[in-house]
Parts: structure tokens; sequence; C-alpha cells
């Protein structure tokens, strides 16, 4: 089977969503909603929400996830999540 070449609007979304998750539960991280267990942190329930939406795609896409957004991308997105946490923690912090 021949890969399929990601699309940009595929990788538009992939960052996008990661960001804005990243931000979303940065925000909340501050308030520790589920408790102060190290797997109840926000920044370890993002990257479980992101795992799970993950495997939803495999599953719907009924493909590999590499075909649809390539290992850098992944890694990158899941850095750019991971950036806008602290951003959206340090905004929690300061104006909240």
């Amino acid at each position: 089977m021949t890969p399929v070449p990601s699309t940009p609007r595929s990788l538009r979304w992939w960052y996008g969503l990661t960001a804005a998750g990243g931000l979303a539960f940065g925000l909340l991280g501050e308030r520790r909603p589920l408790g102060n267990d190290v797997l109840a942190h926000p920044l370890v329930l993002f990257f479980i929400a992101v795992g799970a939406a993950l495997l939803a795609l495999r599953v719907a896409a009924q493909r590999p996830v590499p075909e649809l957004i390539p290992e850098r991308a992944l890694l990158a997105g899941c850095l750019a999540g991971a950036a806008a946490f602290l951003v959206g923690n340090w905004v929690a912090t300061r104006l909240f």
C-alpha cells in the first residue's frame, strides 16, 4: 500500500486542535479539578485526550495515523500543545 501524502488541511486541523486543547487544559491547570494525583494533572489528561483522539482517528480513517499525519508533525503538534498548555497555565495564574 502506498502512503497517502498528508494534506495541509489535515495538518492545520492537527496543529490547531492540539494548540487549542493545550490552552484549554492549561487554563484549568491551576484549579486541579480532579485532585492532586499525578494522573489527574491537566497536562497528563491533555496527552491522554490526544492519544484517545489519535486512536479514534485511526478507527475512523481505517488506516495508520502516520499515513494521515507524518511523525514529525505529530511530534510538533504535541510540543505545540504542551507550549499552549504552559501559556494557558501562565494566563490562569496571572489573570484569574
